[in-house]
């Protein structure tokens, strides 16, 4: 039994197997007065093999410190073109609750098969399922689709989706009342970066009135510098106010990214950001090394030597033993911040 929260440590669900579900989302379903943790599922993620991610898994838990494994909320598909198949690249679940229709809708992020980076969209009467596939293939606008998040607002109802235009923008969408598409309306921002300075990893939040958008770099699983932008209205213009996490002397959001951030409800001000340490056995790796492999990889005018003094490091990807990494916010004036706490309770906050 848990009876506080230790960053970076791994983290057992309560029949003592490590939790999988990264790239993830916390829901609190105040009837059942439980936590819904979900989030892609890696137990059969493996160097070499075929399988990205094994379908959605989720956790529930009464406390926020313990979790029960209560399966696969969306399982595989064992069609090979199905973009739920173990072969396609689906990442980061989103699920918003749609007041008007009464259904949970889920955007899903996928890469793989015959098509570019695209959306599937699912929907389904209960958080924990069963799913229906309501778009199969959707290109949000038109455009390609990266990393993402969706959010609502909690006064009109009305559901937006931010997401990357790899690799080049941000953009904000205005959703359809029953959150299954686009309407057309959206704004970019963040517009003609290039890797590692393109951000993604998009995650909205509210706080005070104002709109927050952490966002993180392009570095492929290795982590990078956050940055916490705000503005007074959806599609902003949003201001950016810097790097959440000015103690972390490696630059590299306490060696994380950010996935989704929530309040807590009953607690005055506690928000906590939840994020994935996808590589805990590379640490030592200096930001440095990579950024500049980056630059020179992405920089079209670099010169082509720069690729031969700044190599992309050697390290070997098992997203199945990903750590998890969950600290509290702190405010100052509109600056959101994520301190380091190797270990912390929600019961400590008001």
């Amino acid at each position: 039994m848990y009876n506080s929260i230790r960053p970076g440590e791994v983290w057992l669900d309560t029949s003592g197997k490590p939790i999988q579900a990264h790239g993830f989302s916390v829901f609190y379903n105040e009837r059942e007065k439980l936590w819904y943790w979900y989030g892609e599922n890696k137990e059969f993620t493996k160097r070499g093999g075929t399988t990205w991610t094994h379908g959605i898994r989720y956790y529930t838990s009464a406390d926020l410190y313990n979790w029960e494994d209560r399966g696969l909320m969306i399982p595989p598909s064992g069609d090979l073109h199905d973009p739920l198949h173990p072969t396609y690249c689906m990442d980061r679940p989103h699920i918003l609750y749609c007041k008007k229709t009464g259904k949970y809708v889920a955007w899903l992020k996928i890469m793989g098969g015959l098509v570019s980076q695209f959306m599937m969209i699912l929907t389904a009467d209960r958080l924990e399922g069963p799913y229906t596939t309501v778009r199969r293939v959707y290109h949000p606008l038109d455009m390609d689709s990266g990393d993402f998040t969706l959010c609502a607002d909690e006064e009109t109802g009305k559901a937006y989706i931010f997401f990357e235009r790899p690799h080049f923008q941000l953009i904000c969408a205005t959703l359809t009342e029953d959150y299954t598409a686009c309407t057309g309306e959206y704004s970019v921002h963040y517009d003609g970066l290039k890797p590692p300075y393109t951000r993604e990893a998009p995650t909205f939040f509210t706080h005070g009135g104002r709109k927050y958008l952490f966002t993180s770099g392009t570095t492929g699983y290795f982590p990078n510098p956050s940055e916490v932008a705000v503005a007074d209205s959806w599609h902003g213009p949003y201001t950016v106010l810097g790097d959440p996490c000015p103690s972390d002397n490696s630059q590299t959001t306490w060696h994380a990214q950010v996935s989704s951030v929530f309040k807590v409800p009953g607690k005055r001000d506690l928000y906590i950001a939840l994020a994935d340490r996808w590589l805990p056995e590379a640490m030592d790796i200096p930001y440095d090394s990579y950024r500049r492999a980056f630059e020179a990889a992405f920089d079209p005018e670099a010169d082509p030597s720069d690729a031969l003094k700044y190599p992309m490091p050697s390290v070997t990807y098992r997203t199945q033993i990903a750590d998890y990494v969950w600290l509290p916010l702190r405010f100052e004036g509109d600056m959101a911040f994520i301190d380091w706490k190797d270990e912390w309770r929600v019961e400590d906050y008001d």
